[in-house]
């Protein structure tokens, strides 16, 4: 048979959902350096709190469209009237305290300019500007926080950010690359840095 019509072993958590794996195989856990798309994961995991990734996955689109591509100067200056028309689209979670979280973390990102500082400097300090390698045999083992995580929503709260618990951060911090969460069976573990065993 030939090798391509072997499945690859992935993370359970993506099941076999095409978007999903697409998701999996292609960002999470992939280093990212990109101002903008550091933003767009901050307010989509902010987005995602109470409901599934997948849901939010399926509507990554319309937020591009509805938070004018993540660009922070832009959704810093929403309107009372832009956040009733947000209200009305269906093709974000229009849930009131989210959006409006959404455009104070993007008033806060452009503080952090005004301060000569950046959400990706911000991000990478709290792992040293290294992806931190962890070595999970399960999925049951990877944590839903950490001390990082816990200060990092400390640093972002004291920065005016919001919706950004520790578990929502270490979130963040998996999808953007801070950790390698994959778990040591899954074929982007190796991938994107891990080794099969700890180094002693």
């Amino acid at each position: 048979m030939p090798s391509s019509e072997f499945e690859p072993v992935r993370c359970a958590w993506c099941g076999d959902d095409p978007l999903y794996q697409a998701y999996h195989d292609q960002e999470w856990g992939v280093p990212q350096h990109d101002e903008r798309r550091l933003l767009e994961f901050l307010l989509l995991e902010g987005a995602q709190a109470g409901l599934s990734w997948i849901t939010i996955l399926r509507k990554r689109e319309g937020y591009r469209q509805a938070f004018a591509e993540f660009d922070p100067e832009r959704i810093a200056r929403f309107t009372a009237a832009d956040i009733q028309r947000l209200l009305t689209n269906p093709g974000i979670v229009r849930n009131r305290r989210k959006i409006e979280a959404a455009i104070r973390n993007a008033q806060a990102v452009l503080r952090l300019y005004d301060a000569g500082d950046s959400l990706h400097d911000l991000l990478w300090r709290q792992v040293d500007g290294q992806p931190v390698q962890n070595h999970w045999p399960t999925l049951e083992q990877v944590p839903a926080t950490t001390p990082q995580s816990e200060a990092l929503s400390r640093d972002l709260r004291a920065r005016g950010f919001t919706f950004v618990g520790p578990t929502i951060c270490y979130a963040l911090m998996q999808a953007v690359g801070l950790v390698n969460d994959h778990v040591l069976s899954c074929f982007r573990h190796a991938e994107l840095g891990g080794t099969p065993i700890p180094p002693l």
